[in-house]
């Protein structure tokens, strides 16, 4: 493995990057073209091009993108697909380069990358290259939360035909219906030699420091070997939706040291009954389940001014 400064100066030196982009979606269709043709005009060698456009070809495609030795690997896309790239340079002797293509684009926030697809072009011609933590769930790495409660619910009841017809309009349609029946759960958190015990309908741990777009505090963030664990809400279903409303209005002016939050590197997770969960959007299993950190995981281009520990 190169030190940043190392593989840092290869990308300004030699320019040699792989472009994969999550074509599926309607801004990355949209953006694809425009990406490649900027990237070119910046002075960078695209050993190969890869938008994707179906259904289970991401990991493929990042694979082979990855196979072609170059020193960037460029995704574009929303937390998904950066959370998929993410597993898969783990460790390894690349950069990651965000375009950030999606709805909230919380991994973009989260290392600064601005939302505007010149800029962030702009930094991976002029950034740095900085290292980030990812979580951990069993052996799945992942770059932004790990949701047990409604969230896990929705993505295990959405029909499959509802998500083709309305896209990510299936998700909040689902959970409306479930609210009205979803019974909380009984959660207990142990970390660090205490137990916290929280009664509520959903609870998060985050890794960055952005949930829905917005900041979760203002001093979380994916480079600080911290965990961020707290529940929305508690076991009355309108402060699920009062705390939601909250948390996206006052997450800048709060911090770690706030209730309800627990600031942790890792955590064992148990409910009163099995509770699926989901790991990024994705579902991953059922509680009891022991969440870490792995610190320094993930190489990411950044902008020049970051703080990198």
């Amino acid at each position: 493995m190169r030190t940043k400064q190392e593989l840092g100066a290869a990308i300004r030196r030699d320019r040699r990057a792989a472009l994969v982009i999550n074509a599926r979606s309607r801004r990355g269709r949209q953006h694809y073209e425009r990406a490649r043709a900027r990237l070119v005009e910046s002075g960078f060698d695209l050993l190969g091009t890869y938008p994707v456009d179906r259904p289970g070809q991401l990991e493929e495609s990042l694979a082979e993108a990855a196979g072609l030795g170059p020193d960037l690997l460029v995704a574009g896309g929303g937390d998904g697909t950066l959370s998929t790239a993410a597993r898969l340079l783990a460790h390894r002797d690349f950069a990651l380069g965000v375009l950030p293509l999606g709805t909230t684009n919380n991994f973009a926030r989260t290392v600064g990358v601005p939302l505007d697809l010149d800029a962030a072009v702009a930094v991976l011609t002029d950034g740095k290259v900085v290292d980030v933590d990812l979580g951990l769930v069993g052996n799945l790495r992942f770059a932004n939360h790990v949701g047990i409660g409604l969230s896990a619910d929705v993505m295990a009841s959405t029909p499959p035909r509802l998500k083709r017809l309305s896209g990510r309009l299936a998700y909040p349609a689902t959970a409306l219906a479930l609210l009205a029946r979803h019974r909380p759960l009984r959660a207990r958190v142990r970390a660090e030699g205490r137990e916290h015990e929280f009664v509520t309908h959903q609870l998060y741990v985050a890794n960055g420091g952005f949930h829905a777009g917005r900041p979760i505090t203002a001093d979380a963030n994916a480079d600080d070997r911290l965990l961020v664990a707290y529940p929305v809400g508690g076991p009355h279903r309108r402060e699920l939706l009062r705390d939601t409303a909250r948390n996206a209005a006052t997450g800048h002016r709060r911090t770690l040291g706030d209730e309800p939050f627990l600031a942790v590197r890792q955590l064992w997770l148990e409910t009163d009954r099995p509770a699926p969960v989901e790991v990024d959007g994705e579902l991953y299993g059922e509680t009891p389940i022991r969440i870490g950190l792995d610190a320094n995981a993930l190489r990411v281009l950044a902008p020049a001014d970051s703080p990198d520990r």
